[in-house]
């Protein structure tokens, strides 16, 4: 689905990505770990055309779209949903989630049947149609972020740290969500800084370091290798294996 060569971009004279190169196949979920400004957002940004690369390629589905704007991007079948939700606090649920299907505005497409699906998903939406995004709680507006997104009906959702600031309940609840959307057959790329959540449901994972990868792999051999269990997910290897000889 999404293929990427030698990819490079960054902010003016500072280069964040040095030539990446990864793949996405249908139907899976990728995740891309590591750690706060090793150029994860700046990826996501980058594919979705926010950001423009200096070299390499992008394709989508065989089409290069490394020179294309954002909104025709997300016309081709690609929607992030972004850090911080970024929500229209000021209109209500249901304006925010018909914004998100303004690409589709020239296709002849029932609205009310497009809202539904997305409210058969997040069912609290609906119960907030009327409510201003603002006003709704951190999970809730994250809900809202991934209906926006799903309302372009992408082939690929990008999703950038969807975990950040909410509660390990509301977290779970998040993750077993995006795990539903690949199950009916959506593709996912997924950033995250918890990597644990990330990884238990993932198929593959890129381990993304001062803009280069520095491992990829399926994501239960990145659950288990030593060094990313030491970097991500805050486990003492050596402290471990001493402590299960003294058991």
């Amino acid at each position: 689905m999404l293929k990427i060569k030698n990819l490079e971009a960054g902010y003016g004279k500072l280069r964040v990505l040095k030539r990446i190169s990864m793949h996405i196949d249908t139907g899976e979920i990728v995740t891309i770990i590591g750690a706060n400004g090793a150029g994860k957002t700046t990826l996501l940004y980058t594919i979705a055309g926010m950001i423009k690369a200096t070299a390499g390629e992008i394709s989508l589905y065989n089409q290069n779209i490394i020179r294309t704007n954002p909104e025709s991007i997300v016309a081709a079948g690609c929607s992030l949903v972004p850090e911080g939700r970024q929500m229209f606090s000021t209109l209500s649920v249901k304006e925010n989630l018909v914004l998100g299907g303004y690409v589709q505005r020239k296709q002849k497409v029932d609205q009310k049947e497009e809202l539904q699906k997305i409210y058969d998903i997040f069912p609290v939406l609906k119960e907030r149609e009327d409510q201003l995004a603002g006003t709704l709680s951190g999970g809730e507006q994250q809900m809202l972020a991934m209906g926006r997104a799903l309302m372009a009906h992408p082939k690929l959702i990008m999703m950038d740290e969807p975990s950040t600031g909410l509660a390990p309940l509301i977290v779970k609840d998040i993750f077993a969500i995006i795990n539903r959307l690949r199950d009916a057959g959506n593709t996912v790329l997924l950033v995250e800084q918890n990597a644990k959540a990330a990884l238990a449901i993932a198929d593959r994972g890129y381990v993304l370091e001062t803009g280069k990868i520095i491992l990829q792999g399926p994501a239960e051999d990145l659950l288990n290798n030593q060094d990313v269990q030491r970097a991500y997910l805050g486990r003492d290897v050596s402290t471990e294996g001493a402590q299960c000889e003294l058991d």
